[in-house]
């Protein structure tokens, strides 16, 4: 069983299925409200539901527009990737992680490196030979754009790239467009103000880096808590080497079952 086979069959088991998603929340069949930690791996950071990339999406999709043909919403992912990165850039669409970093790498493999909000490395973007960027959209999993700093060095590796790229539908475009202006948007806005809030009892089991959460646990023990966790109505990341993300917004009172019930274990 899969770890996110696992995350769903308890889930289901203890609160049926999931009724609707909003913001850092869960509402299940059985009427528990749970904190969702996981965010889908991170792709929905900003949260289920009520973004301004649902709409457009919805927006052009009410258009009809869903094929591969050029409309006027083609070049907005190319100018939101720019905007983000701070650099004139080449993209590249993948369907998948491994395919979008061999093709990196072959361009620079010292200079590759995956986008990541609210980074710790340090990164400069504007000057990265070649970025990978999975739009924050939880509803699009298998979407990797690869954005190669656009300057002769690089012109002559991007020919074959076009042929691996693959196209993806307007809607989908401007829905990735809209959804990295979003997080543009929030990592102005958010800052250690809205993360610290929770330390009091997230601190206890894991280690805080930003808005990321990398677990203390032990390894041998961590799906043990992730199912203790979800019995105090927290949804934890159901991999160990993938961090969690504070809960945005929420009151730090949903941790208050977690508080009372803590996990125990030696040495945390």
């Amino acid at each position: 069983m899969s770890e996110v086979d696992f995350l769903n069959d308890a889930i289901a088991e203890r609160f049926g299925f999931v009724r609707r998603a909003r913001g850092s929340f869960l509402y299940t069949q059985k009427g528990v409200r749970l904190t969702d930690l996981y965010r889908d791996a991170g792709r929905a950071v900003l949260g289920w539901g009520g973004t301004g990339a649902f709409t457009m999406f919805k927006n052009v999709l009410s258009r009809g527009l869903t094929g591969s043909f050029p409309t006027c919403f083609s070049g907005r992912l190319l100018k939101a990737v720019e905007t983000l990165l701070d650099s004139k850039r080449k993209i590249f669409v993948f369907n998948d992680r491994q395919k979008a970093l061999s093709a990196a790498v072959v361009i620079s493999s010292e200079g590759t490196f995956f986008w990541k909000p609210w980074s710790p490395e340090g990164v400069v973007w504007s000057s990265a030979d070649c970025v990978i960027v999975e739009p924050p959209l939880a509803w699009t999993p298998g979407i990797f754009i690869l954005a190669v700093l656009d300057n002769e060095k690089n012109e002559a590796a991007l020919a074959g790239l076009a042929l691996s790229s693959v196209r993806i539908s307007a809607a989908v475009e401007a829905a990735c467009a809209r959804s990295i202006y979003d997080i543009i948007l929030a990592v102005q806005s958010k800052s250690e103000k809205d993360w610290f809030i929770y330390d009091t009892v997230l601190t206890k089991y894991w280690e805080r880096r930003g808005p990321y959460l990398y677990p203390k646990v032990p390894k041998e023990k961590y799906r043990e808590f992730a199912e203790h966790c979800l019995d105090c109505a927290v949804v934890v990341s159901p991999f160990y080497d993938v961090p969690g993300i504070v809960p945005f917004g929420a009151d730090p009172g949903v941790f208050s079952a977690l508080k009372k019930k803590p996990f125990v274990v030696e040495k945390i």
